[in-house]
């Protein structure tokens, strides 16, 4: 069955091959490198991310220009084979952009695409709390809103050993969160993550309970005071910043671990 993108191709567009498209657009990537930018980037991160060097400005301007390229001649599996070559570097820009292209196909992403998705995480292609965070929201959150299934069996990576597939269970629900679904799905995997030594994932899972309490801020409160010592500091200062601080100071007090 042909994918969306393929219905609305253009005729008389040629098809890019991904493979020899991914090699230019990393031959395009290098020849912007900054060593200077690299080096700070790489300090703002605490995990081993190798940079080239380039902005966001440039990143998605070269992103609009393959998307140029490809629109109305690629289809979901083009995309595929694009970001898997992507992935394959190391550089953080040469990923970003596989995924990003990736993206632009993703209300073509079947229920089965969260294994694929799933097996990168575990292979540390998306190796950073960035493209975790940029990519699993959009890529991921569809599928959890349209496939019931698929909760199910996303409430298990919190048991992953990987960290990066730990982060994605929390962070895929985000947008989905901030519009008040799925928040028994998001509740469970806060628990399931709060055991978790690892302050990436506790950021990760106040992020999450933050956007919950946006549309029911009662629900939130009594989670958190239900919940109170095992809740990670990180997790809990993340999860009430929408608070007035008057509550945020009865909130942390009240869900503090009592000294015997």
């Amino acid at each position: 069955m042909a994918t969306r993108a393929e219905r609305k191709s253009r005729p008389g567009v040629p098809k890019p091959d991904p493979e020899t498209l991914a090699r230019s657009s990393i031959a395009n990537l290098q020849s912007l490198a900054d060593p200077r930018r690299a080096a700070g980037q790489h300090r703002y991160f605490k995990e081993q991310v190798a940079f080239l060097g380039l902005t966001s400005p440039q990143i998605k301007e070269i992103e609009a220009e393959i998307w140029e390229k490809v629109r109305g001649a690629w289809g979901f599996s083009d995309a595929v084979a694009y970001a898997e070559a992507m992935l394959s570097r190391e550089f953080h820009e040469i990923r970003a952009l596989g995924l990003l292209i990736l993206l632009r196909f993703r209300k073509d992403f079947p229920p089965s695409f969260s294994g694929r998705i799933r097996r990168w995480l575990r292979a540390d292609r998306l190796d950073n709390w960035a493209l975790v965070d940029v990519f699993c929201p959009d890529a991921l959150g569809p599928l959890l809103e349209n496939n019931p299934g698929f909760v199910k069996e996303i409430k298990t990576w919190t048991d992953d050993r990987n960290r990066w597939v730990k982060r994605a269970s929390a962070v895929s629900f985000i947008k989905l969160a901030r519009r008040g679904k799925h928040l028994d799905a998001v509740y469970e995997i806060a628990v399931r993550l709060f055991p978790v030594d690892d302050d990436l994932i506790h950021k990760a899972t106040g992020w999450l309970l933050r956007e919950a309490g946006k549309t029911d801020r009662p629900r939130l409160r009594l989670f958190l005071l239900k919940h109170g010592p095992a809740i990670p500091r990180t997790t809990l200062r993340y999860a009430i910043e929408h608070f007035p601080e008057a509550e945020r100071k009865i909130l942390r007090t009240r869900t503090k671990a009592v000294k015997l």
